[in-house]
């Protein structure tokens, strides 16, 4: 007779992750976070070497063991054989935090098939091809774990000029939540989380702090910082979020109840007196 299987809240998953485009930005101070509660981390990165040796460098700051690959995800199935080969390094894998992405700023009209296909590339293609691969090691390995897919508050709301962004983030919405069903029996969660306007190289900031009363038009009124950002995703790799899985906790100062196009339009708080 077969033993009962542990509950959701027993899965023993390895204390490894690996994190996409991990050289900067959010997914550098996930890593970080993660390496602080104890994670040895995979690292990935596009074209900043630099940034991706500063990561693991900082992982190992907390004793830590790191291991850093290129990861270009135009072209996905190529680049996806990074997980398995941080996995093999490291020695597991129990978490993985698919976090790299590109943008356009182009209408659509105006945009050529190739400049969409290649955003779709990057943000769903890559991100499924990930998560195909890690959750396959994990089934394997019998023990649970997590993933997190770092979409934006684009997942819900659209905005002018980043068509294939936004379908590509709602995709990704929609394809953790089939991956969080169709892998809930093996123990392995899935949830997104979704940005709002972080102080990153992303948005142009450079990880600079964010300053208070700089975005009249958000609730909230100012850029988020990565680090709040690492937070959330830190909360939903943990074993403290082991019955939450398919869905999306935005981390976006409550952007989203404004409307994310015309927030950053408001020169004004005067919203606020109703």
């Amino acid at each position: 007779m077969n033993a009962p299987r542990a509950p959701i809240s027993e899965a023993r998953y390895d204390r490894i992750a690996v994190i996409t485009g991990a050289d900067s930005g959010i997914g550098k101070a996930t890593a970080v976070t993660l390496a602080e509660q104890g994670f040895d981390v995979g690292v990935t990165y596009h074209s900043d070497a630099l940034g991706a040796e500063q990561t693991a460098r900082e992982i190992a700051a907390h004793g830590r063991r790191a291991a850093v690959r290129r990861h270009d995800l135009t072209d996905p199935v190529t680049a996806s054989a990074a997980v398995d080969e941080l996995a093999d390094e490291l020695g597991g894998l129990g978490v993985l935090v698919n976090n790299a992405g590109t943008g356009s700023s182009r209408p659509l009209l105006e945009m050529d098939f190739a400049e969409w296909r290649s955003v779709l590339s990057v943000d769903l293609d890559g991100a499924f091809l990930c998560s195909q691969r890690a959750a396959r090691r994990m089934v394997e390995r019998g023990a649970g774990g997590r993933i997190v897919n770092v979409t934006s508050v684009h997942e819900e709301y659209p905005r002018v000029g980043a068509g294939p962004y936004c379908a590509a983030k709602g995709g990704l919405r929609l394809l953790s939540r089939v991956l969080a069903l169709e892998l809930s029996s093996h123990r392995i969660t899935v949830n997104t989380v979704a940005p709002g306007e972080i102080a990153t190289p992303m948005t142009g900031q450079h990880d600079q702090p964010p300053q208070d009363d700089t975005r009249p038009g958000y609730p909230l009124a100012r850029p988020g910082d990565a680090r709040e950002v690492a937070a959330a995703i830190a909360f939903l790799a943990s074993p403290a979020a082991s019955y939450i899985t398919g869905a999306s906790l935005f981390v976006d100062g409550a952007l989203g109840l404004m409307g994310p196009q015309a927030a950053g339009a408001l020169a004004s708080p005067d919203w606020r007196e109703g």
